[in-house]
């Protein structure tokens, strides 16, 4: 009885560096980004914590409020004659205060679209206003290097803080205390101040000019970033650097709490957005954007994740609901055909019924049915067409091991003309480096070479795409050496390192022993030590 056909199996791998996670999954749940066009940068995006969670974008010289479900203008905001900056929203939804290069803040009621209040005495560009946890004051800062504390219903300036050298373009307040007040100035520093005392209780020098700003709601720990960095510090501590995250390799420019605040992102000039765990402070996933990032914003439940950009693009991001993920996880229903069931209708066997299975014919690729009928030169062919060796080289390589376990590689490459061989050794040149594949196209290349040599001279094509070849394995031994090179010079620094320390340690063991001996320094008895 002749045994059924096994297939090839083609073994699937994961992109080089590529780690599944959980939060990797998670934040690929988004949809498709809508990408709106506005007039001038996107400086800030602000969320309201009420519900539904609308959201305003700074840009130009408006401050525009988007509905978070239809993603469309509620309102604009457009009483500034200068580039309006810094549009945020107090805790409850209702109000909402933005500054300007006018060096005015002004304040706005949500719901009635009018201008309450505006509150001037800076000299510079107001690019940072926060309400207090209390909703009865403010916080401004300004490109005069100061930083305000102003009184809503009076509209009155309570307190100047003047210690920051360099224009203020950041700050945050605190959401545990009604008088801790954090700001990022181009001076490097960030200060904390206590309003109830009226100035700067802690000073910590970011290393670059700060651009943006980020306190837990304990207020135990703030971030800071500027320049290429971001860094965390510990305020209890006295401002104890905790860790420096050096994952961008362009100027940060905003920062954003997100997940109920067990991560946080950070958007750059380099065009990415980088998700990091707060309890590890690593990277646990990384978004792409057309344009270089100035502002990002996220809502509590991280069901819309908007991204602003220095070329005026809003980038919307909506998670998809249980209902949308069950419909891409479903599989779609085939029509049922009369020779294996009745269409449209469900028969239950009974118990004494007798059950026939029906078995589909198995579809074959073309490759398997070259070699299910041993032909295995066409079965090569197949899987070097373009569709195939372009979008799947994986069933390539699996295709040449199938041949290699059946010893039929020598017989399917044989036989082929110039251009035939210029494909198989092209494939071979490009996927060389991959680790993965490498053994075998090495075991190919040496057969091709056997096969084809007392034909090289008589082809162009044929000895121009060994040579190339050549050159691709030649480039490989190079970078081999060079890395071994360097894994010599870290194992001599490494050894180095590990005897420096055992020297010290023995130093340290030497010293002690010295110290506690009886007989070393003990002066004689009856004799004076002076």
């Amino acid at each position: 009885m002749a045994t059924s056909f096994k297939k090839t199996f083609v073994k699937n791998y994961n992109k080089v560096g590529e780690k599944v996670t959980t939060d990797t999954l998670y934040w690929k749940q988004l949809q498709t980004p809508v990408t709106k066009k506005e007039y001038g940068a996107i400086t800030n995006i602000d969320f309201s914590p009420a519900a539904p969670n609308h959201f305003a974008v700074t840009n130009s010289t408006r401050v525009q409020v988007y509905s978070s479900t239809t993603l469309q203008i509620l309102n604009t905001y457009s009483k500034f004659k200068e580039i309006a900056y810094c549009g945020s929203f107090r805790n409850d939804g209702r109000l909402m205060v933005a500054g300007g290069d006018e060096g005015v803040v002004r304040l706005f009621n949500v719901s009635e679209r009018t201008m309450l209040r505006q509150f001037r005495g800076h000299e510079g560009s107001v690019h940072v206003c926060k309400f207090l946890s209390n909703n009865v004051q403010l916080m401004s800062g300004s490109d005069d290097n100061t930083v305000k504390i102003w009184d809503i219903p009076t509209e009155k300036e309570l307190l100047t803080f003047t210690d920051h050298t360099d224009y203020v373009r950041c700050g945050v307040t605190s959401q545990s205390s009604n008088d801790i007040i954090l700001s990022g100035s181009y001076d490097h520093t960030v200060r904390l101040y206590d309003t109830r005392i009226g100035e700067s209780v802690l000073n910590v020098n970011h290393g670059a000019p700060v651009e943006s700003l980020l306190m837990f709601p304990s207020g135990g720990i703030f971030i800071s970033a500027g320049g290429s960095t971001v860094k965390v510090w510990d305020a209890l501590s006295g401002g104890k650097l905790l860790t420096s995250l050096t994952h961008h390799h362009k100027t940060v420019t905003c920062l954003s709490f997100c997940s109920q605040y067990q991560r946080f992102m950070s958007g750059g000039l380099d065009r990415h957005v980088k998700i990091y765990d707060v309890g590890t402070y690593q990277v646990v996933h990384t978004l792409d954007y057309p344009g270089s990032i100035l502002s990002i914003g996220v809502t509590p439940d991280d069901s819309l994740l908007a991204v602003g950009m220095v070329e005026g693009l809003l980038s919307l991001q909506k998670r998809k609901s249980d209902k949308e993920e069950m419909k891409a996880k479903k599989p779609t229903k085939k029509t049922v055909s009369f020779r294996y069931g009745l269409k449209g209708k469900t028969l239950i066997p009974k118990k004494d019924d007798y059950v026939v299975d029906h078995k589909r014919k198995e579809k074959l690729t073309n490759y398997e049915k070259y070699f299910k009928r041993f032909d295995h030169s066409k079965a090569l062919s197949a899987v070097f067409e373009p569709a195939v060796r372009k979008k799947t080289p994986e069933v390539t390589i699996a295709v040449m091991q199938e041949l290699i376990r059946r010893r039929a590689i020598k017989a399917a490459l044989a036989g082929r003309e110039g251009t035939g061989v210029n494909i198989i050794v092209s494939f071979i040149q490009r996927h060389l480096s991959n680790p993965r594949y490498s053994a075998t196209l090495i075991d190919v290349a040496n057969l091709i070479i056997d096969i084809y040599y007392p034909q090289i001279s008589r082809s162009s094509v044929l000895e121009s795409a060994l040579h190339r070849l050549r050159y691709a394995v030649e480039k490989e031994v190079s970078y081999a050496r060079q890395l071994y090179e360097v894994i010599g010079q870290l194992d001599t620094l490494f050894s180095a390192s590990q005897q420096f320390q055992t020297s010290s340690n023995d130093i340290d063991t030497t010293v002690s022993s010295l110290s506690n001996s009886d007989t070393v320094l003990k002066p004689l008895a009856g004799v004076s030590m002076s």
